[in-house]
């Protein structure tokens, strides 16, 4: 997992509440685990005009042009401005990896539901809880400036505007430091590599019985 430290990103707007998994990467690409990929079919019944399919090549599919990622201007954008209770449906894990195959770092929002937001930190995406009123203030300005970029410092747990602007957001240690330094949860345990070798010499020796062919 790539760890986060800064970003200094352009932002894209959705404004939508009760954005569910299902919209995020709908229900027929949930079959590969691979976490990779996931990408060209994030919001795929919203991006395009026609029904996506599992291993299809999007590139000449026909893109719905009143979507807001389709956008010119959003192109490359690495910050999703969203609305209230993000990620809310199903706990799939395929939507913060879709999310972050599209290119999103970070994703800033009055609230989000409870176990994406949780899996967004397993999985690279920093999810940010700004007061609504700060939220509808970013949306004003992401929508007034082609190509408003915000500068976000996880160890400093700020959000810089263009116009210098600092705003303060919190976050878990816990969370803080996993994303901080590119930890998932394999990652996490092979922090124990050694530890785990030594039991695993100890129970041999102990219990010897355990491991005859």
């Amino acid at each position: 997992m790539k760890p986060f430290t800064t970003l200094q990103g352009l932002v894209a707007p959705l404004d939508r509440a009760n954005v569910d998994t299902d919209a995020i990467i709908p229900k027929q690409f949930l079959k590969s685990i691979k976490r990779s990929g996931f990408g060209p079919n994030a919001f795929d019944e919203w991006r395009y005009l026609d029904r996506g399919e599992p291993d299809r090549d999007c590139s000449a599919r026909p893109l719905n042009p009143d979507f807001v990622l389709n956008q010119a201007r959003y192109r490359g954008a690495s910050i999703l401005l969203a609305r209230e209770n993000f990620g809310c449906g199903s706990s799939r894990e395929h939507a913060p990896w879709a999310l972050e195959d599209f290119g999103f770092r970070a994703i800033i929002a009055p609230s989000f539901a409870d176990i994406f937001f949780n899996n967004c930190f397993k999985n690279g995406i920093l999810p940010i809880v700004l007061a609504a009123d700060v939220v509808d203030r970013l949306f004003r300005e992401t929508e007034a400036q082609e190509g408003y970029r915000l500068t976000i410092d996880l160890a400093a747990q700020t959000v810089t505007t263009p116009a210098g602007e600092v705003i303060r957001f919190a976050v878990d240690g816990e969370s803080k430091h996993r994303l901080f330094n590119g930890l998932d949860d394999i990652g996490l345990t092979l922090l124990h590599t050694d530890r785990i070798k030594a039991y695993e010499e100890r129970r041999r020796a102990e219990a010897a019985w355990l491991f005859q062919a």
